[in-house]
């Protein structure tokens, strides 16, 4: 267990979240400012592994090299292996397999976020050395996970998307396996939507006798697949940030767990937190309320936010109503034309402009 590798999922063409995701990879939609995928790396790093392997897809692999590099900044080596299509997570695993080889290794979906890092799960697949090791936690929708069915602590069934779950136990998106997955990948067939599905791996490692390990998570787990996903861990890392004011505060005023990043400007407006403004950001007559992200280079003038994320470079200006619940992408512009309504939602893409009626 010493030689542990570790394999970020960073491909998939994140329909859930589109329009934002036509112009860039899910991954690296921040959560508090930090793209999702760089939280993923971290947790790598903190637990000693310093390998990692990033699957890419051709698409949006690009920009994923050009976030991350070559992982020197995370304290990490990253090597890009490029899964030609999003045919399964056991075809991922098969796709690192040259890079694998015969290493022990964990598996971290890019857009999944774990409160805690992974330090004590990796702790313990080091010290039981079991042949997998799967996360699980309790979800009122397991219909729309891999579902897992205990019996006396040890798992006995895995299904993915059951139509009828048996239990509430859904498969969290953190896997650690040894080599013996490779063989198991191999050996099953594509499922009914055409994808090598890990659960169907993991099951026929289970139906072979090996031993495979289940860890109830007991903090929370968030997968960033949609907006409400996004909005939702937005708020959970934002519960944990620290105060630190480095911007230029003219006339305002910050109320409780706030970062002002260095360079970021507020003229004669309010802050209250938790919510973090990015550096270079510039607060103008307006109020930012809790949980809410302001990226690098943003503009709010005249306007009300709360509970939102706003991507580098976009502007929202002149509004009656308060905006809230929203994910703006880069470089969106959002101001009011004339007529006026109450409140305001949206899930815009990148470099977009909206003029509110």
């Amino acid at each position: 267990m010493n030689n542990l590798k570790g394999l970020i999922l960073s491909g998939g063409k994140g329909t859930r979240l589109r329009p934002i995701t036509h112009t860039s990879a899910k991954q690296l939609v921040p959560v508090a400012n930090k793209p999702v995928l760089f939280y993923g790396i971290e947790a790598m790093a903190a637990a000693g592994i310093d390998e990692v392997g990033i699957i890419i897809a051709p698409e949006t692999g690009d920009e994923i090299r050009g976030a991350a590099g070559d992982g020197s900044r995370f304290g990490v080596h990253i090597t890009y292996i490029v899964q030609d299509a999003p045919l399964g997570l056991a075809h991922a695993v098969l796709t690192a397999e040259s890079f694998l080889k015969d290493s022990p290794f964990v598996m971290y979906l890019g857009d999944n976020l774990l409160q805690g890092g992974i330090d004590d799960l990796v702790d313990a697949f080091r010290d039981h050395k079991p042949d997998a090791l799967i996360l699980l936690t309790h979800v009122p929708d397991p219909g729309n996970y891999g579902v897992a069915e205990l019996r006396d602590g040890a798992v006995v069934k895995l299904v993915e998307k059951p139509a009828e779950p048996r239990t509430d136990l859904a498969l969290v998106g953190v896997y650690m396996f040894t080599p013996g997955v490779h063989d198991a990948a191999r050996a099953i067939t594509p499922s009914g939507r055409g994808e090598l599905e890990i659960t169907d791996a993991i099951q026929y490692l289970v139906d072979d006798g090996r031993r495979v390990e289940p860890h109830i998570v007991k903090g929370w787990w968030k997968d960033t697949g949609r907006l409400e996903d996004m909005l939702a861990a937005n708020r959970l890392v934002l519960d944990t940030i620290e105060s630190r004011v480095e911007g230029e505060l003219v006339d305002s005023q910050v109320d409780g767990r706030v970062v002002i990043e260095a360079g970021a400007q507020l003229v004669r407006s309010a802050v209250r937190g938790p919510a973090i403004i990015g550096p270079g950001a510039r607060l103008i007559d307006c109020y930012v309320g809790p949980y809410s992200a302001i990226g690098d280079h943003c503009t709010i003038e005249n306007a009300e936010v709360e509970h939102s994320i706003l991507l580098a470079g976009s502007s929202v200006h002149d509004l009656a109503g308060r905006m809230e619940s929203s994910l703006l992408g880069r470089n969106v512009n959002i101001g009011r034309d004339h007529r006026q309504p109450r409140a305001y939602r949206f899930l815009v893409g990148d470099n977009s402009e909206i003029g509110i009626l």
